[in-house]
């Protein structure tokens, strides 16, 4: 359970994780420190683990970088609903094993503070007490989404230990 942090359309990823920090910006905590300071100054400080980002339509879009996506699970972020998410930031979302979910019902419902809670097995969002479903994700997206992203789902397949190094041939 966690609470609603309330935005509106087309929050990008500059507003998300400002350019300015990209390559300066070290390790969790430094680049958790920076997550939405543009927009929200208070969020990096106040939210907390399993608070939920509810916004308008195209979250996400601008640059590709993975720190707009990793800014926000450094903080502890449950996972973003919205009424549509830009392509790329969608992809870098599941690659980095964090929920971003389409679902317009709850964002119209929503207020900044409301309590919340995200089922990813039922496919359904909770919020005051009420049920929401939403569309559920691919079998491949939420083995995904369980292993931490796309990386550990690759070592899962692949049959490799976190410790075991990836080896890539090059085919010669």
């Amino acid at each position: 359970m966690g609470k609603v942090w309330k935005y509106g359309d087309a929050i990008n990823t500059d507003l998300l994780f400002p350019g300015r920090h990209t390559y300066t910006a070290r390790g969790e905590k430094e680049i958790a420190e920076h997550a939405l300071e543009d927009l929200d100054p208070r969020f990096a400080k106040e939210v907390k683990k399993g608070d939920v980002l509810v916004a308008g339509k195209n979250f996400g879009n601008g640059s590709s970088r993975e720190q707009a996506v990793t800014c926000l699970t450094y903080n502890g972020v449950a996972a973003v609903v919205a009424k549509s998410f830009a392509r790329i930031f969608f992809r870098n979302g599941l690659n980095q094993g964090f929920p971003l979910i389409t679902c317009p019902e709850v964002v119209d419902a929503a207020k900044e503070g409301d309590e919340i809670q995200i089922d990813l097995k039922r496919s359904v969002i909770i919020l005051n007490g009420k049920d929401y479903p939403f569309p559920p994700f691919s079998p491949s997206a939420v083995e995904m989404l369980e292993l931490g992203g796309l990386i550990p789902q690759i070592r899962k397949r692949l049959g490799i230990t976190s410790t075991e190094e990836i080896k890539v041939s090059s085919g010669e």
